[in-house]
C-alpha cells in the first residue's frame, strides 16, 4: 500500500502559519496554545485533560512519522484533535529544533491557578523564582516530576513555562504535574507558609548545610525549594522571605553546581525525607 499524500505541502497554509506563530511569546499568550515536539511531548499531550477539554488539539505528521508512531497518531485522534499529514519541509518551518521527529502537536495551556495548587495542600513544591533560562526551567519541571513533587511554581519575573525549548526540556513532565505561573514571589512564599509548608530557598551561599539539615530531621515536612536565577542565584531579599537558606555540600574540587542538578539534589532530599520512617541519612555524601 502506498504511502498517504502530505495535504499540507505550503509553509503558507494559513494552519501552518497559525502554527508557526506560536513560536513567539506574544501570539503564545494571545492564543492561550503552544507548541509540543517529538513523540514523548505530543504522547503525553493526548493523553492529558484539563476537565473536560483535551489539551492536544492539532497534529502534524510527516507520513514517515505518521507510519512510525501510529500508536500516537491514534491517541490523537481519540483525543479530538485535528491530524495533518505534512510535508517534511512543513514541519521544518513549523519546529523549532535543527533535527525535527516529524510530530508537532499544538497544546492548549494547561497552568494551574495558584490557588488550587495550595488548596491541594502540597507536600513538596519547586518554586522557580527569576529563573531565565527555559531549558533550566524545563530540566527542573522534569526532576520535581521525577521527585514526586505535586507542583511547580513559576514567579512572574522567570521564563515562560510554554517556551518551545522549555517544554523539549521537561519531555512530558510538563503533563505530569500542576504548573502555576506568574506568581509574585512574595505572595508564593507567604501563601505557602499559610497553607503549612516551610519555604526553604537553595542557595550556594547558605548558612545550613544539606546534609545537617537531613541529619536533624527538618527536611520531612511540606517543602518548598525555591530555585534562583542561574548567573547571580537569589537576591538577599528574597532569601529573606524564606525559613531557612540551605547550600548542597561540595565533597569535591567542582566550584559550584548548576541550577538543575542542585535543583535535583535538594528535591531528592525532600523526597527520601518525607518517605523515610525512621529518620534520613545523607544523600550527598559518600
Amino acid at each position: 500500500m502506498p504511502p498517504a499524500t502530505p495535504e499540507l505541502i505550503s509553509p503558507r497554509s494559513p494552519r501552518v502559519v497559525a502554527a508557526r506563530r506560536l513560536a513567539k511569546r506574544n501570539f503564545r499568550g494571545k492564543d492561550r496554545l503552544f507548541l509540543a515536539e517529538g513523540p514523548q511531548a505530543v504522547r503525553e499531550a493526548a493523553g492529558h485533560r484539563a476537565g473536560d477539554a483535551a489539551t492536544l488539539v492539532e497534529l502534524f505528521a510527516t507520513t514517515e512519522a505518521a507510519e512510525r508512531y501510529a500508536d500516537i497518531v491514534g491517541a490523537a485522534r481519540d483525543a479530538g484533535a485535528r491530524v495533518h499529514l505534512a510535508a517534511e519541509q512543513v514541519i521544518a518551518d513549523i519546529s523549532t529544533t535543527v533535527t525535527p521527529q516529524g510530530l508537532v502537536g499544538v497544546c492548549r495551556f494547561l497552568d494551574t491557578p495558584f490557588e488550587e495548587v495550595l488548596a491541594a495542600r502540597p507536600r513538596l513544591v519547586a518554586l522557580l523564582a527569576n529563573v531565565r533560562d527555559p531549558g533550566n526551567a524545563g530540566t527542573v519541571l522534569r526532576c520535581a516530576d521525577a521527585a514526586g513533587a505535586e507542583a511547580v511554581v513559576l514567579t512572574d519575573a522567570s521564563v515562560d513555562v510554554y517556551n518551545p525549548k522549555a517544554v523539549r526540556a521537561s519531555v512530558g513532565s510538563l503533563f505530569h504535574l500542576p504548573v502555576a505561573v506568574g506568581v509574585p514571589v512574595e505572595q508564593a512564599v507567604e501563601r505557602l507558609r499559610d497553607a503549612g509548608v516551610r519555604v526553604v530557598a537553595a542557595d550556594g551561599a547558605g548558612d545550613r548545610d544539606l546534609d545537617d539539615e537531613l541529619d536533624k530531621g527538618t527536611m520531612g515536612g511540606p517543602t518548598a525549594w525555591v530555585f534562583g536565577n542561574e548567573a547571580w542565584g537569589l537576591p538577599e531579599e528574597t532569601r529573606a522571605l524564606t525559613d531557612a537558606v540551605v547550600r548542597v555540600p561540595i565533597h569535591g574540587k567542582a566550584e559550584s553546581l548548576n541550577l538543575a542538578t542542585a535543583a535535583a539534589v535538594c528535591l531528592y532530599a525532600s523526597a527520601r525525607a518525607q518517605r523515610a520512617s525512621g529518620g534520613c541519612r545523607s544523600v550527598t555524601g559518600n
